[in-house]
């Protein structure tokens, strides 16, 4: 048996992931043998094969836009009380003067990746034979590619996690082994296939979408707006075929699959990076993980009843003593 966790690609949205990753591996005792992620999912695999939830929950409850960008390309206004995104021209027009193929620079987070993802975590996961996978998207070679840990130098590893995340032309671009590198979520945002093509025989697959499509976005304002919707759209279809093609290989190998989705949308701007929000998202998926838990135990046990149950019994109970 080889039990493998996935965690998506979503920002922000990682929080939720955290949360549910916690019930599983803490309440439900799940040890797995494998993590992927892509994107904000790279970040968290390592602390995950160690077991570190507590250094996870804390690195991800305190996280800001400044910890992420050294330049950042967008302002954050408050409209009717939501957070909405809208162009730093100022920033913007820096890095285009300065040479750089992007908008903004998330250099700070090369920086915070190597201060939570220390060498000793590297060394500690490649002795517990635990297999560590970051998806990243090669533009050079217009491929996806999978870079596990026990095939990189700790350096190499800090790379290819901060490439998996940047959100390209918004964040920075990865320029490596002479090709150029952007998020793993432009070509696999759900790795489902990758870990049964690794052996896997359960997964888990945290999902930070809703498993159904639940708004209809308002007309793009700006270029930046625009092309958040764009990507959102392209994503999110990217998503889909990534499950279907992994249900469908893990239904042909008879590999048990299980989907935690978002129950609600949790945001539309998973680049806002909001350390009130993302402690309630991470509590958020702490409690939809122990409900879905629940929901399996009253499917095994038909004696235990629902609260609901029970409150309709009593009421048959006391229109039969009438």
């Amino acid at each position: 048996m080889k039990k493998a966790l996935v965690i998506s690609g979503g920002g922000s949205k990682g929080a939720f992931a955290g949360g549910v990753a916690q019930y599983l591996m803490k309440h439900e005792n799940k040890k797995y043998d494998l993590f992927l992620g892509t994107s904000t999912g790279s970040l968290m695999v390592s602390h995950l094969a160690l077991g570190m939830l507590d250094e996870l929950k804390e690195l991800y409850t305190n996280v800001n836009q400044e910890s992420i960008f050294s330049n950042n390309p967008f302002k954050i206004k408050k409209i009717a009380g939501e957070k909405v995104i809208t162009i730093n021209h100022l920033n913007t027009f820096w890095n285009f003067l300065n040479g750089r193929k992007t908008f903004g620079e998330s250099k700070n987070l090369r920086s915070l990746i190597k201060r939570n993802i220390t060498k000793e975590m590297y060394v500690k996961i490649r002795a517990a034979n635990k297999e560590v996978v970051v998806t990243v998207s090669n533009l050079t070679a217009n491929q996806i590619e999978y870079k596990s840990i026990t095939d990189c130098t700790y350096d190499d590893f800090c790379d290819w996690i901060w490439g998996s995340c940047n959100y390209v032309p918004f964040m920075s671009l990865l320029e490596k082994n002479h090709c150029q590198y952007a998020d793993g979520g432009f070509g696999s945002l759900v790795p489902i296939r990758e870990a049964i093509l690794k052996g896997a025989t359960e997964i888990d697959a945290i999902i930070l979408e809703t498993e159904v499509t639940q708004i209809n976005r308002l007309p793009a304002t700006n270029p930046f707006s625009l092309l958040f919707d764009v990507f959102d759209f392209m994503l999110t279809h990217v998503e889909r075929h990534n499950i279907t093609i992994g249900k469908l290989a893990a239904s042909n190998k008879d590999i048990k699959l299980n989907l935690y989705y978002t129950p609600t949308v949790l945001t539309t701007n998973s680049l806002v990076f909001d350390q009130k929000l993302m402690k309630k998202w991470w509590k958020s998926g702490f409690n939809y993980a122990k409900s879905k838990d629940e929901e399996k135990m009253s499917e095994f046990r038909p004696d235990i009843l629902t609260d609901q149950e029970m409150e309709d019994s009593a009421e048959d109970l006391e229109n039969l003593n009438i």
